[in-house]
């Protein structure tokens, strides 16, 4: 069984910023949020990572739903603070 995905340091910042991105593509890249827009990546990431690490999900099980998909799926459950 492949090990449960733990990114690097690079990885989970590079996912913040991805999912950061897709936060300020929501609101029509108004300005002034980007703060609000990395926190709530971070928020939500941190989150994802932790429910694959309990459930044991792998890089691979990432890689598959792909992390837009992933991240549409998560906010639709996850309200923006």
């Amino acid at each position: 069984m492949p090990p449960v995905f733990a990114p690097t340091t690079a990885e989970r910042h590079q996912m913040i910023a991805v999912a950061a991105y897709f936060l300020a593509e929501r609101r029509h890249f108004a300005p002034g949020n980007a703060d609000t827009d990395w926190i709530n990546a971070e928020q939500q990431i941190d989150q994802m990572l932790a429910v694959m690490r309990e459930s044991g999900r792998t890089q691979h099980d990432l890689e598959q739903v792909g992390l837009r998909n992933a991240l549409l799926l998560w906010t639709n459950c996850i309200p923006l603070a």
